[in-house]
């Protein structure tokens, strides 16, 4: 009690100690408590389809993954196979072509349409001031004849297409060792088209009667037929070897025929542009009507389509679907290859970018081609090396694709493909292939 009488207020009483278990359940309490399903909230009949659920989808992913392994399996076996085997071309290429010839090619041909269509050249933009130079270095110009001797014949100059030229377009380079006093081989480029002032069309011009052309088959074109040889130019050949360069389409794509030495390769097909060598040296582009086998008189025979150029003007049946590039159509810019003969016999070959069936037949049209034939097409096939010493020795590109090496003819390659010798003395004998 207080002085006063009042009566005291009881002290407080010290806050007994926190229970740590009492502690514990508020933070869990705090927490959003998950839902257990017990049979007081869940049927038993809501568990069973529950459980049949989880099991339908654990069986559904099994099957998709067995029915995914069933089906890559053997995918993946045979891209490994055809990886596996010899081949002049990289993984890249190869893996594409692996997946053009299985049931890809639709897959391919699109892509590559959209993505040579997305990368076209514009019309018109700035022009190239400066021709690239081809040939060689040295060339100081034609040779000039002894005054007893008769100049053999060489092809004019190209005249440009656009105006004025340049400097040294459309003029004939040497770029091999001469035969006789004369250069079996010659070079030169142009721009092809007023409309692509930047394109530069690649031309070579070979002398018929100072040199002989060889086809060869390569390791899996043609698809058929032997003996193969040594699917290169062969090293027996080698020292006398002036150039190469690449064939037509594929059998697959192209159906064209192959025949070297009376031996049929592939059936040659009547109304399609014929390369064609005769035992007498003489070469000759012409529309076969010959029969499915050549006679004895040819030596070799490699088709491409009907002709692309005919006395001397472009095929006016160029279309602009696949008759003239079959995989991604004619009227699609890609690099082109063509290969024709002059009115004197002789060959002219020119290969370009950007090219549609139509451009490139006028292209070879301009520089001197009276019958011609489309080659291969896209960035990777179209080749023409020179060989400056004996031994395919002092090589030179004239198409600047660099997809392919230098090297490329002096081994094994998977596509056929053209070597030209200089001529031997006495009769031709056949294509050699030792």
């Amino acid at each position: 009690m207080t002085d006063d009488g009042q009566p005291t207020d009881p002290e407080p009483a010290d806050p007994e100690p926190a229970d740590p278990e009492q502690m514990t359940d508020k933070r869990v309490s705090s927490r959003r408590p998950r839902p257990v399903y017990t049979p007081y909230n869940v049927t038993e009949k809501e568990l069973r389809r529950r459980r049949t659920r989880r099991h339908l989808r654990r069986r559904r992913r099994i099957a998709i993954a067995v029915f995914l392994l069933i089906f890559f399996i053997p995918a993946i076996y045979s891209w490994a196979s055809t990886m596996g085997k010899p081949s002049s071309l990289p993984m890249g290429i190869r893996t594409i072509e692996w997946v053009r010839e299985n049931h890809g090619a639709w897959f391919v041909n699109t892509v590559e349409r959209y993505y040579y269509t997305w990368t076209a050249p514009k019309k018109g933009g700035p022009g190239i001031k400066k021709i690239p130079t081809v040939g060689l270095k040295n060339d100081n110009g034609r040779p000039k004849p002894k005054p007893s001797e008769k100049p053999a014949y060489q092809p004019p100059d190209i005249k440009p297409v656009i105006r004025p030229g340049l400097a040294n377009e459309g003029v004939w380079r040497e770029v091999v060792k001469q035969i006789a006093g004369a250069p079996p081989i010659l070079v030169t480029d142009f721009r092809p088209e007023p409309d692509y002032p930047s394109l530069v069309a690649y031309v070579a011009w070979i002398d018929t009667t100072r040199t002989q052309l060889a086809l060869y088959p390569g390791r899996y074109e043609p698809p058929s037929g032997s003996p193969r040889g040594p699917m290169m130019v062969p090293p027996g050949q080698r020292w006398r070897l002036l150039a190469t360069f690449n064939s037509g389409f594929t059998y697959g794509d192209g159906r064209g025929g192959f025949s070297i030495n009376g031996i049929q390769y592939t059936p040659l097909t009547t109304g399609f542009g014929t390369l064609v060598g005769y035992s007498s040296g003489k070469v000759d582009i012409i529309t076969w009507h010959g029969g499915a086998v050549p006679g004895d008189s040819i030596m070799l025979a490699r088709q491409n389509l009907p002709l692309i150029v005919d006395d001397g003007e472009p095929n006016p049946d160029l279309d602009t679907g696949q008759g003239w590039g079959y995989t991604l159509g004619g009227a699609v810019r890609v690099w082109r290859s063509a290969v024709g003969v002059d009115k004197m016999g002789d060959l002219i070959y020119l290969a370009a970018p950007a090219q549609t069936a139509p451009s490139i037949a006028q292209a070879i049209a301009h520089a001197g081609a009276v019958r011609a034939i489309e080659l291969d097409i896209n960035t990777e096939w179209p080749t023409f090396n020179t060989y400056g010493q004996g031994g395919g020795q002092d090589v030179s590109m004239l198409v600047p694709t660099y997809m392919q090496p230098s090297t490329r003819y002096l081994y094994p390659d998977d596509r056929d493909f053209f070597a030209v010798y200089s001529r031997l003395r006495g009769p031709i004998t056949g294509v050699p292939l030792q």
